[in-house]
């Protein structure tokens, strides 16, 4: 893809991770953040010149990354509104409470489209990076094999662009189908949970798509 400006909000480990891929991979990046002193540590962090935004004004990005819990991300969308107009909003978050037994969203709905119910009508979003770990992602490909990123979207075009970005940051895009699919990838991350509790015992893993033959 043609370098670009990414937008991230949020301060911790996922911004940190997907902001230090991109700019490493000649993205320009902006961070933003309820607090400002972490926005700044991030965007030092970051380095590649990164700049901080105002939390709430207009993101300088055409894509612009949700990197804050689900407890906190439609009060977040609600406060920037109109402001998020025309952007392509990705989804990484998981609505799964801290004991991760329960989901945080109704039964008959998910994160994804909560953000959608409260973000601008013409704003886009697509889910994406929210069944990696922020380590693991940060580390990068292991033993030459680049990490998955599954993605769900309705809008053909957007998912094009979120590929092209998972693509320029040495990852491999694995289109999931349209936003419903958020739903699945949301209970991949349970899946994740489980693994790491009951088997691996630790979070240096990753699940990824085996090609066979």
């Amino acid at each position: 893809m043609n370098m670009s400006t990414i937008s991230i909000i949020g301060s911790g480990g996922m911004a940190a991770a997907i902001g230090g891929l991109a700019a490493k991979a000649g993205h320009s990046v902006e961070v933003m953040s309820r607090d400002a002193a972490k926005a700044r540590a991030l965007a030092e962090q970051v380095g590649a010149g990164a700049t901080t935004g105002t939390f709430g004004a207009a993101p300088v990005g055409d894509i612009v990354i949700l990197a804050v819990p689900f407890s906190a991300v439609l009060d977040v969308v609600k406060q920037y509104g109109e402001k998020l107009a025309g952007k392509l909003l990705v989804d990484i978050t998981n609505p799964i409470k801290s004991d991760v037994r329960v989901f945080l969203t109704p039964e008959d709905s998910f994160g994804a489209q909560e953000i959608a119910k409260v973000a601008p009508a013409n704003a886009t979003i697509v889910k994406a990076f929210n069944t990696q770990n922020a380590q693991v992602l940060a580390a990068g490909p292991i033993g030459g094999h680049p990490l998955d990123v599954f993605i769900a979207g309705d809008d053909s075009q957007a998912k094009a662009r979120v590929s092209a970005f998972i693509d320029s940051l040495g990852l491999r895009p694995m289109d999931t189908g349209r936003l419903i699919m958020a739903r699945t990838l949301e209970h991949a991350c349970m899946l994740w949970l489980g693994l790491m509790t009951h088997s691996i015992k630790h979070t240096n893993f990753s699940i990824r798509v085996s090609l066979l033959g």
